[in-house]
């Protein structure tokens, strides 16, 4: 099974995303952590991501299609994968669609977390004071709101995008972390 948690910074996608991987065997591929992971790498797309990243702004679309194509490919894949934070914008759901054909395989749900954006500046402060080795460079309210003007703009057309292909689960991401689990866990099932 392949889906797509989509939700605004903060709604618990990578929480929801990690305890999906457990019960299901699926990968949960969050696009930030492999971008990150090219930061720490150091690598010419790591510092290129590091800059655009820390401004709260998009690293382009040819850069994660390519690295969701060749990663989807890993044995690690095989049971389905989870992706986190990708796509974010209707385009990267249109090129999204196109590699997924030319491999074969498909999207069986999109998973939108539902939530108040006067709640999610809460949780961004929680989980910076909680990262492990400091927060992250945009986990802080200033990022927050750019991120959140992004994401209105750019990422919640796929609302209406998934929705006409008939894919699109709404889930109460409001409700407490083990409720959105279950709740997830059912549209799963469906």
């Amino acid at each position: 099974m392949n889906i797509i948690l989509l939700g605004p910074p903060g709604a618990g996608k990578g929480t929801q995303a990690q305890r999906i991987e457990d019960a299901k065997g699926m990968k949960q591929l969050s696009t930030g952590d492999m971008l990150r992971a090219a930061v720490a790498a150091g690598t010419p797309v790591g510092l290129k991501a590091k800059e655009i990243m820390a401004r709260g702004e998009l690293v382009p679309d040819e850069v994660v299609v390519g690295i969701i194509s060749d990663r989807i490919e890993d044995a690690d894949c095989a049971n389905g994968f989870i992706l986190d934070g990708f796509p974010r914008n209707v385009a990267q759901a249109e090129a999204l669609d196109v590699m997924l054909k030319e491999k074969g395989k498909q999207l069986d749900a999109v998973v939108q977390l539902e939530v108040d954006d006067a709640i999610l500046l809460g949780r961004i402060e929680k989980r910076a004071s909680e990262t492990a080795g400091g927060p992250r460079a945009d986990d802080n309210a200033e990022a927050l709101k750019k991120r959140l003007d992004v994401y209105h703009a750019q990422t919640a057309p796929l609302i209406d995008y998934y929705s006409a292909k008939g894919s699109l689960r709404i889930v109460n991401g409001m409700a407490d972390m083990d409720d959105v689990t279950r709740q997830i866990m059912e549209v799963l099932e469906r």
